[in-house]
């Protein structure tokens, strides 16, 4: 009896580190924007400058890890044989995070996560079904009216109070469903290819191209006689933090969690990074949602799992075998 259970007890424990892992990503995840917040603060370091420095030290750290790992060879085939593809999403990935920076500062972390969070999902399986020429079931109807109703909500609660360094809340709702929008897209333009090449391989790559073309903002920041590195050793850190731990270390928990949980899994950490962004703003920087931005909110992550949910279905897996949607890669 012992022996026959002993299998089951052992694939538990995976699923539960694994479940485990995934969550740390999302918490990960869920600080960047506190500390873009932070550092702009502290430095005047704008969203484009930062952004540049997260994408160059987290391609420093991906490849030392691709080097280590022996990997590093998988990830020069993957931009040679997929050059174009990997430059388009690297340029994508570039773009989304740039625009989520952005947004951060205009509209505060609350609310460029959460509207930034649900735009992507929806705009990706709205696309699926044009592409595929199919008619979406009225449970996804009601998927979708219900996070644009939580998007109306959130955007029309947005103008008040907002406690963003810059406080232009309208253009920052607008360019965080814009970072979402780029987000799907960028996630549907690497669908195919995520599933046929090692994806440190391709993450790698990917944040490679992504940190070369950032980094002429950091040349037009210094130009300009704007700030372009932080100085003192609190902001170094947390410029580190921000590429190593939310880029690099994240993806890393998230393809070692996928390992030993299903897909659904991700849910997980679409799941807990708004909430962990919400609760650091509101600690830290004093952020508080009106009781509409709360409704929408809720509204926007109960739609984000309920696609993911479906996704993970036994019967569309069985429909479709091969054919889930990757593992999303937050902001």
């Amino acid at each position: 009896m012992t022996a026959s259970r002993s299998p089951a007890r052992h694939g538990n424990a995976g699923s539960r580190v694994g479940l485990l892992q995934v969550s740390a990503a999302g918490v990960l995840w869920g600080t960047g924007g506190l500390v873009v917040t932070l550092l702009h603060e502290r430095t005047g370091l704008g969203a484009m400058t930062t952004s540049a420095w997260r994408m160059a030290l987290a391609a420093v750290a991906l490849v030392a890890f691709a080097a280590v790992t022996g990997r590093l060879g998988a990830a020069r085939r993957t931009v040679r044989e997929h050059l174009g593809l990997t430059v388009a999403l690297g340029c994508g990935t570039a773009l989304y995070q740039g625009l989520y920076f952005v947004s951060v500062l205009l509209v505060g972390v609350s609310v460029a996560t959460v509207v930034s969070l649900g735009v992507a999902p929806v705009l990706a399986a709205a696309w699926e079904h044009l592409a595929r020429r199919t008619r979406p079931t009225w449970r996804q109807v009601g998927v979708l009216a219900a996070a644009l109703a939580g998007l109306v909500l959130v955007t029309a609660a947005a103008p008040h109070g907002t406690t963003a360094p810059v406080d232009r809340p309208a253009l920052g709702v607008a360019l965080a469903v814009a970072s979402g929008a780029t987000y799907a897209a960028t996630t549907v333009l690497g669908h195919r290819l995520a599933q046929r090449v090692d994806p440190v391989a391709l993450t790698t790559g990917a944040t490679v191209v992504g940190a070369l073309a950032l980094a002429p903002f950091l040349v037009v920041a210094g130009a300009l006689g704007e700030p372009v590195l932080a100085t003192d050793p609190t902001s170094l850190g947390l410029l580190v933090y921000l590429g190593v731990a939310t880029m690099a270390l994240s993806y890393g928990l998230l393809y070692a969690g996928l390992r030993t949980t299903t897909g659904s899994a991700a849910t997980v950490a679409t799941l807990v990074e708004p909430l962990t962004a919400a609760t650091l703003a509101a600690a830290v920087l004093g952020e508080r949602l009106a009781w509409p931005a709360l409704v929408g909110g809720a509204l926007v992550l109960a739609a984000v799992a309920a696609l993911r949910t479906e996704d993970a279905s036994p019967r569309r897996a069985r429909r479709r075998p091969g054919r889930g949607r990757p593992a999303r890669m937050a902001p």
